[in-house]
């Protein structure tokens, strides 16, 4: 793939717009700087001196922008991530527990407590104090 890259006038607009109005990842802002450096004949080395980025991301940056466009190419794609463990249901069941009668001799639920008691039940066989704690505190 060779280093020349002609970016439209309303590109270069917009990213000139981009870099000043904030507000940006500085991976957003790097990804329109090195869009900007391509298309004043910037070589890939002097770009990775100059932003201390790697060579394969320069190159991704701009295959992305010859084939998506000039938004897609500042921009993350979406992650997936990780599936919810716990649905609403448990939520509720997790807070009805919470705001119910505390264990006999103790004043309050702990998270320690609550992880025991959940664990007995259905459901939260896996449950650990990170999750409660989270819960918890959405919920707050």
């Amino acid at each position: 793939m060779s280093n020349a890259l002609s970016l439209t006038q309303r590109d270069k607009n917009y990213l000139r717009k981009f870099k000043k109005s904030g507000g940006h990842s500085l991976r957003e802002f790097n990804r329109a700087t090195v869009l900007m450096f391509l298309d004043k004949g910037l070589s890939t080395s002097e770009i990775e001196n100059l932003l201390e980025v790697d060579r394969t991301t320069i190159w991704r940056i701009k295959k992305r922008y010859l084939k998506e466009g000039l938004e897609q190419a500042l921009v993350d794609d979406e992650r997936t991530g990780q599936p919810k463990k716990y649905t609403t249901d448990h939520e509720a069941e997790l807070i009805a527990l919470a705001c119910g009668p505390t264990p006999e001799g103790r004043r309050r639920w702990t998270i320690r407590l609550l992880v025991e008691e959940l664990h007995k039940l259905e459901g939260f066989e896996t449950i650990t104090y990170g999750s409660v704690r989270k819960m918890l505190k959405k919920r707050t």
